[in-house]
């Protein structure tokens, strides 16, 4: 299948990347580079380098490969971003959907993955969330979300297309952005192997569902391949396993001092402190993953300690050896 993936050059897209030209299919990637790299993807996946919001550029770029399937990864991602820019959020996650979608229906393609969110479509929830959970985004970015995913369903069922959203918890893993919000793991990652101290918000005791990337872009793998009998499916896309950010980071700094004594470096890591709680934050964020078990057969594989350690490995490589 010829697939395109908006957003591609970036942590989760890459990933989908590797494991799309692993099962054989033929990949091009449509990025604007802001936060994606070209040296995330294989040799053999195009770049086409362009805004999603470029309505000409993405008209090209369609008109050039007519992809049969897009996977939408490229999005605005931060949510204190979207509270401070809301116009910015949707223009992006919005508008820059919609231009996306309306190519899709212009050259034919038949199928189209979409980045959800679970923790900011359900809110504070104890228990693992299924999809029938009431939506309740109130950030700027959960709303784009929650109408990104309305937006599938009407491209669904005014101009049949096929459309999937996946609903990720809190993604991790090798190339994730230490700069982002999003990120907590790639930011003590990082920090603690450059020795500079961490701070966790407030008293660390927030519950999140922390699921490899590698397993996520299997996901889009699956959904991308399904022959779902549903014009519009939406799945979580998590591990169901509640981790709080005390423990986190606790385990991380652990890894970042195996990883230092392997490397041969001397690196002494402060213990982390706490600082004051980020407003918004949710106390504990968990999903389901039952329907995407059921339905696409998927199911996360790699437990967070084995995660972990493949993280910090690969930050190690950035700091540590970069700085040798």
């Amino acid at each position: 299948m010829r697939i395109l993936i908006t957003g591609g050059a970036g942590f989760i897209g890459s990933h989908v990347a590797d494991a799309l030209v692993q099962r054989g299919h033929v990949v091009h990637v449509l990025d604007d580079l802001s936060s994606g790299r070209r040296e995330n993807l294989p040799d053999v996946v195009p770049l086409h380098v362009g805004d999603i919001r470029d309505k000409p550029r993405l008209q090209e770029v369609f008109d050039k490969l007519r992809p049969e399937a897009v996977c939408l990864q490229a999005a605005q991602l931060s949510v204190s971003r979207s509270v401070l820019e809301p116009h910015f959020d949707a223009d992006v996650n919005l508008l820059g959907l919609l231009a996306v979608l309306e190519n899709c229906v212009r050259t034919g393609t038949s199928k189209v993955v979409f980045a959800s969110s679970g923790g900011v479509l359900y809110g504070d929830v104890c228990e693992p969330a299924p999809e029938t959970t009431p939506s309740n985004p109130i950030s700027p970015y959960g709303i784009s979300k929650w109408c990104g995913e309305k937006y599938l369903e009407f491209f669904a069922r005014e101009h049949g297309l096929r459309t999937v959203a996946l609903r990720y918890s809190n993604v991790y893993g090798p190339r994730q952005n230490p700069h982002g919000e999003a990120g907590v793991v790639a930011i003590f990652a990082e920090r603690m192997l450059d020795s500079q101290p961490t701070t966790i918000n407030g008293d660390g005791r927030y519950i999140r569902d922390f699921v490899y990337v590698k397993d996520v872009a299997q996901a889009n793998l699956l959904a991308l391949e399904a022959g779902l009998p549903e014009a519009f499916a939406a799945f979580n896309i998590g591990t169901g396993t509640p981790t709080d950010v005390n423990e986190l980071a606790s385990e991380t700094r652990e890894l970042c001092l195996e990883s230092a004594r392997r490397a041969g470096c001397e690196i002494s890591i402060p213990i982390p402190v706490h600082g004051p709680p980020r407003a918004g934050d949710l106390r504990s964020s968990l999903v389901s993953n039952v329907k995407a078990r059921e339905a696409l057969g998927w199911t996360p594989h790699v437990a967070l300690r084995d995660g972990l350690r493949e993280t910090v490995e690969w930050f190690s490589e950035q700091v540590l050896i970069a700085a040798s």
